[in-house]
């Protein structure tokens, strides 16, 4: 059996406007030692997941077991093995970072000396420690988080979920805490991660589960993905909003069947990519289209999952 394993979960919320189907049928199975990465459109059903995996919401069908424990018979014994992170940041505005980190510690049974040790390693490894004993309220909303997520390593707990860990954060600190996980990881810790950083998903992960309407859509390590998406891609970027329509009209013509639209850029598969971009090229100049830039690369992580939602009807 999986260190943990989702089956065929289900949950539907009720709504002012009726039943929402969050979860529709989801199974997992992640090994101890993995990093795991959720990733999917909002509304995909992630944080619903990770709810029920850390026992703070019940499945309204289906299984799921972390460490051998049945997250609704034992959910005990699953809380004493985990540490979870949240979207928003749970701490006391009226502590001061520290003692938020040394409560935590206390709760968990620490010995006072050993929270405090802990407290003092963790703000330091966080980037907290010129911070750390100012009351949180007056703490910018990335030191906030950053005590958050703090809080879910106090105890080292072979299992820890992370629901967007590094939203919010700026480089640096998004940076710091991919050393820590890293961290973990070496000492033997199972993570599941959910994020909307796609490079944060294919610099950690070990395998990765793309979601979507609650629903797994695909699952893969990052190379994996990348392959079903094909070979080079031409990408180019136009300098204009305006002239966007027409150029895209131009590639789909080459390729109707594996075009993508982001923000300004372009993006397709074609079997002749060099020859291609030329004649993209080409067609822009004539159409007096400006180009900002264009040129063809590998696919990338986020092309797989552009591929993915977007075959389910995601925008």
């Amino acid at each position: 059996m999986s260190f943990i394993d989702a089956q065929e979960l289900r949950k539907i919320y009720q709504t002012r406007s009726g039943p929402v189907r969050a979860l529709d049928g989801l199974s997992l199975d992640i090994e101890q030692g993995q990093v795991v990465a959720l990733l999917g459109p909002n509304g995909a059903g992630k944080t619903t997941t990770v709810k029920i995996l850390t026992t703070l919401a019940r499945p309204d069908g289906g299984s799921a077991r972390v460490a051998g424990h049945d997250v609704v018979r034992d959910a005990a014994a699953v809380r004493r093995l985990i540490g979870a992170s949240g979207q928003y940041a749970a701490v006391d505005e009226d502590l001061t970072g520290r003692e938020n980190l040394e409560l935590v510690g206390r709760l968990y049974q620490l010995g006072r000396r050993e929270a405090r040790r802990r407290a003092a390693e963790l703000l330091e490894q966080f980037q907290l420690a010129e911070s750390a004993d100012r009351p949180v309220r007056g703490l910018s909303g990335g030191q906030r988080r950053r005590i958050d997520l703090a809080g879910a390593l106090v105890v080292d707990p072979p299992v820890l979920f992370l629901d967007e860990p590094t939203t919010g954060l700026d480089p640096s600190a998004r940076a710091a805490l991919w050393d820590v996980i890293r961290e973990r990881v070496h000492a033997g810790v199972t993570l599941l991660l959910t994020t909307q950083y796609l490079e944060e998903a294919d610099r950690l992960a070990d395998r990765i589960f793309v979601i979507d309407r609650g629903r797994v859509l695909a699952t893969g390590t990052a190379d994996d993905l990348k392959a079903r998406v094909g070979g080079l891609r031409v990408e180019v970027t136009v300098a204009n909003d305006d002239d966007l329509p027409r150029l895209s009209d131009a590639v789909a013509a080459l390729t109707p069947n594996d075009t993508v639209v982001h923000d300004r850029t372009i993006t397709a598969a074609l079997p002749d990519p060099a020859g291609a971009l030329l004649r993209i090229i080409r067609c822009a100049q004539d159409a007096g289209v400006e180009l900002h830039d264009a040129g063809v690369r590998r696919p990338t992580l986020d092309d797989a999952f552009l591929a993915l939602t977007r075959r389910e009807g995601v925008a």
